[in-house]
Order: C-alpha cells, then structure tokens, then sequence
C-alpha cells in the first residue's frame, strides 16, 4: 500500500478526531469555512458558496487521485467539525510529505485543536508512514501560523522567496519548518507535557 492509502483511516485522542472526508462533509466543513479572515494567507480566497464548493470538490479529486490525504477535523468535547488538514506533496520515494491545507474556523482558534492535530498528523507520518522528514510551509507574513510551527517544535529552515500567486496580485514569500524522524522522539514527548516545545540547540 502507498503512504496515501495507509492515511486514509481515522487519527483520534482525547482532543481531535480526524477521519478522510467523504462528499457527505460538505455542509459540516461548509459553516465553519465561510469566514473571509481565515483564507487571509491561503492561496485561494473563499467567500462565496461557489468558491467553497470548488474548494471542497478540489480536495475530494486530489485524495482520490492519491495527491492528499484530507482530514475533516472534529473537536471531541463538543463533537463539532473544526476544519480541515491535509498530508500532501507526498514524495514517498524520498521518504518525506507536507502537513499543509491547514484552517479552522474562527471558534475553534487558540482551543489546542491546531497543536492536537498536527501532533497526530506527525506521529503518524513519523510512526506509520515511516517518514524521515515531515515539512510544513506558510506565508512569510502569516506570524501566527509561523509561531503555531515553532510551538509545535517546527524548525525553520528558510524562505523561498516569490513563491507562487496570491489572490489580489501579490507573490507569496514561503517559510519552510520540518521535523524529522531523530528529532521526534524528544518533540513528542514536549508535546505531551508542555504548552509550548522548546527550541532546540540547532535552531537558536
């Protein structure tokens, strides 16, 4: 089996639960997503239900074409959709993939749930997967995202610079972070046991 295919199953803790969406999420994702400050940074905008629409059909095509993994994430203490993350630029051959897609609605901001889901999402890359490396990129002037990665135990690694095109004209700077395998063991543990990982030596 790919690593695509072993994904697509159910990643839960106490926290989160995230599961592969499937054409019936549609609506659930729909009212959490129709937030115009969210896609701030994305590389699309999403105001209207069309727009949303070819999002979404967009992450059904691409997880059936096995280019990502799509997880709708569901807040377990209340029971209610989240957002949504994806593994994608999957490069199986060099044992690496992304964590990217990110969002979560406005309510669900600052709850833990960004920390919980990636933690799964990286443990799984790391442990199931067998991935050596597991990278995440943002936008040069997304600084909550880019604290998010550090909080996690994300190194970055640099910036490349006029990426791609965002809505409105602009170009994209893009700031990379990883963790790979060796660093792991030590990012896990400080995940489960502090509200931020500390920086390591390496990355001062």
């Amino acid at each position: 089996m790919t690593w695509a295919q072993i994904a697509r199953t159910t990643l839960e803790n106490d926290h989160v639960l995230l599961r592969p969406i499937i054409p019936e999420d549609r609506e659930a994702l729909r009212e959490p997503a129709m937030s115009p400050e969210i896609w701030r940074y994305f590389v699309m905008l999403i105001e209207t239900d069309a727009e949303f629409d070819a999002f979404f059909d967009t992450a059904l095509a691409d997880q059936e074409a096995d280019r990502r993994v799509v997880y709708h994430i569901i807040d377990k203490p209340t029971g209610r959709t989240a957002g949504s993350m994806s593994f994608c630029n999957i490069a199986e051959a060099d044992g690496r993939l992304e964590i990217g897609w990110s969002w979560l609605g406005t309510k669900f901001q600052g709850r833990g749930i960004n920390r919980w889901a990636k933690f799964l999402m990286l443990e799984h890359a790391i442990m199931k997967l067998g991935a050596d490396r597991v990278e995440f990129k943002t936008d040069v002037l997304n600084l909550q995202a880019r604290q998010g990665l550090r909080n996690i135990g994300a190194i970055e690694e640099g910036t490349l610079r006029s990426f791609n095109p965002m809505p409105g004209g602009r170009r994209r700077d893009a700031v990379y972070y990883s963790v790979l395998r060796g660093e792991w063991p030590e990012v896990r543990e400080q995940l489960l046991t502090r509200p931020k990982v500390t920086r390591r030596p390496e990355s001062a």
